[in-house]
């Protein structure tokens, strides 16, 4: 109970108000919903209804504070904008009124504030939407004169050349954002912010390779660079909406324990299948707050799913509270987060009380299926029965931009701690979303749930406590062939593969961060590619990196391409660049139940010479959601210095790989016969080093040997395991 109440003074602090006790936790968002009246009329007709109407009428007046009343209470409002009961007695005592009639004055002043601070969001909108007005009008305009750099005539956007339509994407971010920077300059010094003219459509026919870089590793906090970056433009939240955010926090804490613990009628138990589903009536019902009304043209997603995980409660909150781990443990799911403010840190020397506002950007791993950014607060609280439960929801409401195409409604984990060292999470994601831009193949998947549920974020969850719990295993036999047993080889072979992985995830999926291009028609099996620059980084080689991806249907069940592709013995068979040699397994950490959680050193032996110094290093996962082959070649040297305990953080790392999703539910029938029919979603993602020069120029040979060699590389998974399929 001493915990709760310093966690509550902790809150009220941030928010400018007094004490006050864990029931009264909501009465600041209670007193806003009554109806605003001066305090002198309230007094008065609160005496019955037994008086006569004419008796009411004339001592009906209207109450006048004096200056200096309105001078006390103004600078009292400066400091403290909720007062509590005794604050109020106290200054009406001080100032010759009833406490109700400080209490009215406030409510009004903060009517008052709201309403200008309205006005004013109203008024920037209005030149925003002016300004995009015009620059809409300037594109146009711009387009109808472009001029053939050739000919000299009219030129159309098909007639560009690969690296020209490369740089007029590039000059277009560019000048995004110029101009967002000194907009937000010109606030400060009261200067017109600067606008760039358009570059001319052929100024260029050559293009430096500038468009991104690879970060450190601190880049999946947001430090990569951006196309139409939302996660980059979001500021933290000012004071005035500090205490809007807690109380809205609060009451997400609330629904979220309500929603992981409630059954039916809330939760409606499908016969046919373990899932739940949420009855939207029943919700709006129990929760008729919370953050409004679905929005129009958002659908709604909501799911359930508990898990028991080899992991404290400890370990899992700093997990969740810490945004450079949530990034690392759940890579194939966060592409980027970032930590725009914290407004508290908790106390008692843990996170109990910590409230921070963030930005995330979620994925499927797929350029065809379109990423999900929020702007949202994420509040950790341990309750008194010794849970603990980390919610997140939206501030949409409190960002001035347009309107977002998903939101959270309260989502997060209820946790709960285990006698053995376990702890049984219980997540609930309900977020509100368009997902129109899905493309068909992945519709089923998404609709399912699969895609961005519950189970993916337990299922992952699972698999990464059990990876961290063969990092820091000791009892390892040496006695089979291949066991890595050194404790000091195994922690780094396993950091390196897991900076493999990430690098892999945060380059495969449709993220913003980064501007895919089509190098053919519009079919969904296309390639898509994008160039990057690495220099200063020893985790990568330098130069020019050309990324390729392409997504496909495989009328075969998930678990018969993983153990394909994962399969050392079967490797020639679509690895081009092993030339068809005897690829062999020469070291093996198993890290989880699944014999497909596995991290390798294969070695290729190959009839050509500039190959027998390389390693390739593998890392397979799987779990119910999905699965994943990531390899990347390494150098023999480099990992021998791995293997006997040394810094994995300066071996370079190219990861190309595989990412195995169910085309659908599993207990689909009747359905169409090639969607959703136990079949695989397969992406295959490369990454080729086409020159060691940074500086270095596209060309658009290098583009077509990695075309090619993405699209031989499918028609060969595709031959083996139909032809496997139907043995």
């Amino acid at each position: 109970m001493f915990q709760q109440n310093m966690f509550d003074h902790h809150l009220l602090d941030i928010a400018g108000g007094g004490y006050k006790s864990p029931e009264n936790e909501l009465e600041l968002i209670r007193e806003d919903e009554y109806e605003s009246k001066s305090g002198t009329d309230i007094m008065e007709n609160a005496s019955g209804d037994d008086q006569d109407p004419d008796q009411r009428a004339k001592k009906k007046r209207y109450h006048r504070h004096t200056q200096h009343q309105i001078q006390e209470m103004e600078s009292f409002f400066k400091e403290c904008p909720h007062p509590d009961d005794k604050q109020r007695k106290e200054l009406g005592r001080r100032l010759g009124l009833e406490p109700l009639q400080v209490k009215f004055w406030f409510q009004n002043k903060r009517t008052q504030m709201k309403a200008a601070h309205e006005r004013h969001e109203n008024t920037q909108l209005r030149n925003e939407n002016e300004k995009l007005r015009a620059e809409n009008i300037r594109y146009k305009e711009a387009l109808s004169n472009a001029t053939c750099p050739n000919c000299g005539g009219a030129a159309a956007i098909g007639e560009m050349s690969f690296d020209e339509q490369h740089l007029r994407i590039e000059n277009t971010r560019l000048r995004e954002e110029i101009d967002k920077i000194s907009g937000i300059a010109a606030k400060y010094v009261g200067k017109q912010a600067l606008t760039f003219p358009h570059l001319p459509a052929g100024s260029s026919r050559s293009i430096d390779l500038g468009v991104g870089s690879f970060g450190s590793q601190s880049g999946l906090t947001g430090d990569m660079y951006g196309a139409s970056d939302l996660l980059r433009s979001v500021s933290g939240p000012s004071d005035a909406d500090k205490p809007v955010i807690i109380e809205l926090a609060v009451t997400a804490m609330e629904e979220l324990i309500r929603m992981a613990q409630a059954g039916d009628p809330l939760w409606i138990t499908n016969p046919d299948s373990p899932s739940e589903t949420l009855s939207e009536e029943e919700y709006f019902r129990i929760f008729p707050r919370g953050i409004g009304p679905r929005p129009l043209g958002l659908k709604s997603e909501a799911s359930r799913e508990s898990v028991v995980v080899i992991m404290n409660h400890v370990n899992l909150v700093e997990i969740l509270m810490d945004v450079n781990q949530w990034c690392s443990v759940f890579s194939s799911i966060v592409s980027r987060a970032m930590t725009l403010d914290v407004l508290s840190t908790g106390v008692a020397g843990n996170y109990n009380g910590a409230l921070q506002v963030m930005t995330a950007e979620f994925q499927v791993p797929s350029p065809l299926v379109p990423t999900r950014e929020n702007y949202f607060v994420r509040y950790c609280k341990q309750h008194a029965d010794g849970t603990w439960a980390v919610v997140d929801v939206s501030l949409d409401s409190l960002r001035p931009t347009s309107i977002s195409r998903c939101r959270r409604r309260p989502s997060g984990y209820l946790i709960q701690e285990l006698p053995n060292g376990y702890s049984k999470v219980t997540c609930v994601e309900h977020v509100e979303v368009d997902d129109r831009a899905v493309h068909t193949i992945y519709k089923p998947l998404v609709n399912s749930g699969l895609a961005f549920g519950a189970r993916r974020w337990v299922a992952t969850l699972d698999r990464q406590c059990e990876r961290l719990a063969s990092v820091m295993a000791n009892n390892i036999s040496a006695g089979d062939v291949g066991v890595i047993s050194s404790p000091e080889g195994r922690k780094s072979m396993l950091k390196l593969a897991e900076r493999m992985v990430v690098s892999f995830c945060t380059g495969v999926g449709a993220s913003t961060a980064h501007t895919w291009t089509t190098l053919s028609g519009s079919g969904a099996d296309d390639v898509r590619v994008m160039t990057r620059k690495s220099m200063d980084d020893p985790g990568r080689p330098p130069g020019i990196v050309l990324s390729a991806a392409t997504s496909f249907w495989l009328p075969i069940p998930p678990k018969r391409v993983f153990d394909f592709l994962r399969d050392e013995n079967s490797r020639s068979e679509w690895d081009i660049l092993s030339n068809g040699g005897l690829v062999q397994e020469m070291a093996h950490i198993a890290n989880g139940r699944d014999p497909g959680n596995a991290v390798s050193l294969l070695r290729v032996n190959s009839a050509n010479s500039s190959q027998s110094n390389m390693l390739i290093l593998q890392e397979s996962c799987t779990d119910s959601t999905g699965s994943y082959v990531i390899y990347a070649p390494v150098d023999i040297v480099a990992m021998n210095v791995v293997l006997s305990g040394g810094d994995p953080d300066y071996v370079a790392l190219l990861p190309s790989g595989f990412a195995i999703l169910p085309d659908g539910p599993n207990n689909q029938s009747g359905g169409i016969p090639d969607v959703g029919s136990g079949g695989s979603l397969l992406t295959v993602a490369f990454q080729i080093l086409v020159d060691s020069v940074p500086t270095a120029k596209l060309s658009l040979g290098s583009v077509a040997t990695v075309n090619s060699l993405i699209k031989c590389t499918v028609e060969r998974i595709k031959g083996a395991v139909l032809c496997e399929g139907q043995q």
